[in-house]
């Protein structure tokens, strides 16, 4: 069973992949698993706080790197003890490889995703250079946060899986 994790503010946009359509009944049929990750639970005040201004200036806020990596290791912790070898950690940003058919394939070869949707201003970029394994975009736009690309990766991934799709054919 393939394994999504993904580590975001929002758990309950991700209701509209689970709940319904293709992916809800492949969840359903046990052919993938999502589990989603609060950075606020990882925080390290009383006040859960995840954002801070830019190292080096800059407007707006962006995700602090500290909770971010406790949420990230803690879903690949969890894919490891579900038999995933290793995890593939993927941060969705407008500035990361584009998601085409191709990347949707090489993605479901993977036994597990770890996905970083981003918020704010983005994410603080020393995590991501430290612990990202690829950063993946699905268009050249700025959306509001990582939450909706992570939902057409896994709906694009989910669709190639055996079994997800009534006729075989219907993938390609």
């Amino acid at each position: 069973m393939l394994q999504f994790d993904v580590v975001t503010l929002f758990a309950s946009m991700f209701d509209a992949v689970t709940r319904s359509g293709v992916t809800g009944r492949a969840r359903e049929r046990r052919l993938y698993e999502l589990v989603l990750w609060n950075p606020r639970d990882f925080a390290a005040n009383a006040y859960r706080t995840v954002d801070d201004r830019p190292y080096g200036g800059g407007p707006g806020m962006v995700m602090m790197a500290e909770p971010l990596e406790k949420a990230i290791a803690a879903a690949c912790q969890r894919q490891r003890s579900s038999g995933v070898a290793k995890p593939r950690v993927l941060h969705l940003s407008p500035q990361g490889r584009l998601l085409t058919h191709a990347v949707v394939a090489e993605l479901g070869k993977e036994q597990g995703l770890v996905m970083l949707a981003g918020r704010y201003e983005g994410v603080d970029e020393r995590l991501v250079k430290r612990i990202v394994d690829d950063e993946i975009s699905i268009g050249d736009y700025v959306l509001s946060g990582g939450e909706l690309a992570a939902m057409v990766v896994i709906d694009a991934v989910v669709r190639q899986l055996p079994g997800a799709l009534n006729d075989v054919e219907s993938a390609s």
